[in-house]
């Protein structure tokens, strides 16, 4: 970890702490739900929403795939302010660390007596808390940085986890991308985009996000068969095009002839993710920002009434 060298505050050193303390708190992650999940998560068959906001609205998106995929049941995603949850859903699930967000609070009361619901939450003494018909506690993976790390990845394992996503090689994996020095051509370039398919869109998705919020960057993400219909256009040198999990085949090549750098390595998924995270933090530090307190953001958005 970073030290003070002068006793003056470290910029994102919670984030540094968190991101890199990923694969102990995924272990954790893994042995709860082993324990817990076929209880306190929808069963088998049931037709279900997940919905969050933000960073917790692409761990739904991947959660949604991880689940119908695995032959779960039927399993849709939704930002929390858009979702359509009262189509006859057996259950819905909620993910939100702080617990106290507007839209998803207001979800919960909305389905309150009517519709069975699950948070996975951080703060476990939240609103969201005594709102949930079920409550996945996951306060060893909250977080003080606003910017949020652990605690989405820490989600999605656990859920994952409750529908037979094995995560053994993520946490294999996961430990370079913390270790590993960042090159100096992400340090500079100009632009990222991310690319997943099935999923890994939903990681492709929150690390441009963890991007923007940390270092102000100009970042996009598509899922990977749609980059070639129209947002390839913006591939060039000093410009990144990253990809998460399968690669669709002759897209290197399209991308290479562009003149950006294409990132897809064999690694985990998940363990890109901790690695594009870690960039997001080496880019804001570069250029004198703070993840922990980003600009214009706060750890939950919480609306006037």
């Amino acid at each position: 970890m970073s030290q003070s060298t002068n006793s003056q505050p470290v910029l994102g050193e919670h984030m540094e702490a968190e991101l890199a303390s990923q694969p102990e708190v995924w272990r954790r992650a893994i042995r709860q739900a082993e324990e817990e999940a076929a209880q306190l998560l929808p069963s088998p068959g049931k037709r279900i929403a997940v919905i969050g906001c933000g960073t917790s609205w692409f761990m739904a998106q991947s959660y949604a795939v991880l689940r119908e995929s695995a032959g779960k049941g039927v399993t849709d995603a939704f930002a929390a302010s858009e979702g359509f949850v009262d189509r006859s859903y057996d259950a819905v699930v909620a993910i939100t660390r702080s617990g106290t967000t507007t839209e998803v609070l207001e979800v919960l009361e909305r389905l309150r007596g009517k519709v069975r619901t699950t948070v996975v939450v951080g703060d476990t003494a939240s609103p969201a808390s005594g709102l949930a018909d079920a409550v996945v506690e996951l306060p060893y993976a909250d977080e003080q940085s606003v910017v949020q790390t652990r605690f989405a990845t820490t989600a999605l394992v656990y859920l994952g986890t409750g529908v037979g996503f094995d995560g053994s090689r993520a946490l294999e994996d996961a430990g370079a991308g913390i270790d590993d020095d960042v090159p100096q051509a992400l340090i500079d370039a100009e632009q990222f985009t991310f690319l997943g398919r099935g999923w890994t869109v939903g990681l492709a998705h929150e690390a441009a996000l963890k991007m923007r919020e940390a270092s102000q960057s100009w970042t996009e993400s598509y899922p990977a068969m749609e980059y070639r219909h129209g947002p390839i256009s913006i591939a060039g040198p000093n410009r990144v095009t990253w990809l998460f999990g399968e690669q669709p085949e002759g897209l290197e090549a399209e991308v290479t002839r562009t003149g950006a750098l294409y990132l897809h390595r064999a690694t985990h998924p998940l363990a890109e993710l901790v690695r594009a995270q870690k960039v997001a933090l080496e880019r804001a530090r570069a250029r004198g920002l703070d993840p922990d307190q980003p600009r214009n953001l706060s750890r939950s958005v919480i609306l006037d009434s």
